[in-house]
C-alpha cells in the first residue's frame, strides 16, 4: 500500500476533504478518544508557532498519544535538504538520515517550514516537507509550507457550522496591507479549499502584482470548475465585497518583487486602505469575517471587525484542534 502523507488538500478529493471534516466536527463534539493510543508524533518546527504547536500536542493528548518537538537548528541539529552537496558548511546531518531516523522513532512526522523569501523559483517547489516525505518512512504532515492544510480545515469547518451548504457562496478572499512582506501559504489555502467547497470565490488585491502564484491560481480554477462554483479575480474593493457571504483576509508579498522587497514596499504601503473595516462589510450579504490569526489589530481588520458577531476566526482556531485530530487519527489508521 503507498504511504498517504497530508501534504496539500489538493492530494485529497472532494469526498475525503468532507470526511474528514466530519470526523473533526465528531471529535468536536467527544474530544478525547484512543485512537493514538501508544503512538507518537514529531512536530517538526523550522518556524515558531503557537495555535499550531499547541494544538498539535494536545491533539495528540487527548486521542492518547504523544508529541515530541523538536526546532531544528535551536534544540535539534540543524538539517541539509540538498542532494549531493558537500556538508562543509552550518549544517550537520542530511535530511536523508534525519526522516529515517525519525521514521524508527514515531508514527508520524509534522512539519512547519517557511519560505526563505529570497528565490521564489526555489521556495515554490516545497523542497522541506518534500524531501521528509521522501525519506520519510510514516506519513508526513504538513503545518504550513507554502501551503497551510490545516487551516483549510479549520476554515472550512467553521464556515460550514455558520453557513451549512457552502455550495456556491460568495466568498473574498482579499489581500490586507501589513508591514512585512508574507508568506502566501494560507492565501493559497484559502483559495484550495473555497473552491474546493464550490464556492464563487473572488481574490481581492490591490494590482495583478499580488495575484496569486500561477500553480495556485490553475489548482482554484481546477477545483471550481470540478464542483460547481467559480473563481475571478478583482481589484475593484466595493465590487467585490458587495453581496459576499464571507471575508476572509490575509496579507502576503507580491511574487514578482520575491527577494527585492524594498521594490515592493512602496506598493503595499499605498494600500492600507485594503483594510477591512465596518464600511466594507456593510456591502455584504450579513457576510463573516475571518483570519488565520494572528492579526494586527486596526492595520488588517479593525477592533470593530474583529469583535463583531460576524468575526468568526476564534472558532476557527479552535477549529485547529479538531482537524488535525482527523488527520492524525486517518494517517495513523492506515498503517
Amino acid at each position: 500500500m503507498t504511504l498517504r502523507h497530508f501534504l496539500t488538500t489538493q492530494d485529497y478529493s472532494r469526498a475525503e476533504i468532507d470526511a474528514l471534516l466530519e470526523q473533526a466536527a465528531a471529535f468536536k463534539r467527544s474530544p478525547r478518544g484512543q485512537q493514538l493510543a501508544g503512538k507518537s508524533v514529531a512536530l517538526m518546527f523550522f518556524n515558531p508557532s503557537m495555535r499550531t504547536r499547541t494544538s498539535f500536542e494536545l491533539g495528540a493528548f487527548h486521542l492518547g498519544g504523544h508529541a515530541i518537538v523538536l526546532a531544528p537548528g535551536k534544540d535539534a541539529w540543524p538539517i541539509e535538504f540538498e542532494v549531493g552537496t558537500v556538508m562543509d558548511g552550518d549544517t550537520e546531518e542530511h535530511i536523508a538520515e534525519v526522516a529515517r531516523v525519525l521514521s524508527r522513532y514515531v508514527d508520524l512526522i509534522a512539519v512547519r517550514a517557511f519560505p526563505k523569501f529570497q528565490d521564489w523559483a526555489v521556495d515554490r517547489e516545497d523542497n522541506v516537507i518534500k524531501a521528509f516525505a521522501k525519506y520519510a518512512t510514516v506519513p508526513v504532515i504538513n503545518m504550513e509550507t507554502i501551503t497551510h492544510p490545516c487551516q483549510e480545515l479549520a476554515h472550512a469547518l467553521a464556515l460550514k457550522e455558520h453557513l451549512g451548504n457552502l455550495q456556491n457562496k460568495k466568498y473574498v478572499l482579499t489581500w490586507t496591507y501589513h508591514p512585512k512582506p508574507l508568506n502566501t501559504a494560507v492565501a493559497n489555502s484559502a483559495l484550495l479549499i473555497a473552491t474546493k467547497m464550490g464556492m464563487d470565490v473572488t481574490l481581492l488585491c490591490p494590482t495583478p502584482d499580488y495575484v496569486l502564484d500561477e500553480r495556485y491560481m490553475a489548482f482554484g480554477y481546477q477545483n471550481a470548475k470540478e464542483n460547481g462554483g467559480s473563481l475571478k479575480v478583482s481589484h475593484d474593493i466595493e465590487e467585490a465585497y458587495r453581496g459576499a457571504d464571507v471575508v476572509y483576509a490575509k496579507s502576503w508579498g507580491a511574487l514578482p518583487f520575491f527577494g527585492r522587497w524594498e521594490q515592493e514596499k512602496p506598493i503595499r504601503e499605498a494600500n492600507k486602505h485594503f483594510i477591512v473595516d465596518e464600511a466594507k462589510m456593510a456591502l455584504t450579504n450579513n457576510g463573516l469575517f475571518s483570519h488565520c490569526l494572528p492579526l494586527r489589530r486596526n492595520v488588517k481588520a479593525t477592533d470593530a471587525v474583529m469583535d463583531s458577531p460576524a468575526c468568526i476566526a476564534i472558532d476557527e482556531a479552535e477549529n485547529r484542534l479538531h482537524v488535525q485530530k482527523a488527520v492524525m487519527a486517518s494517517l495513523i489508521g492506515q498503517r
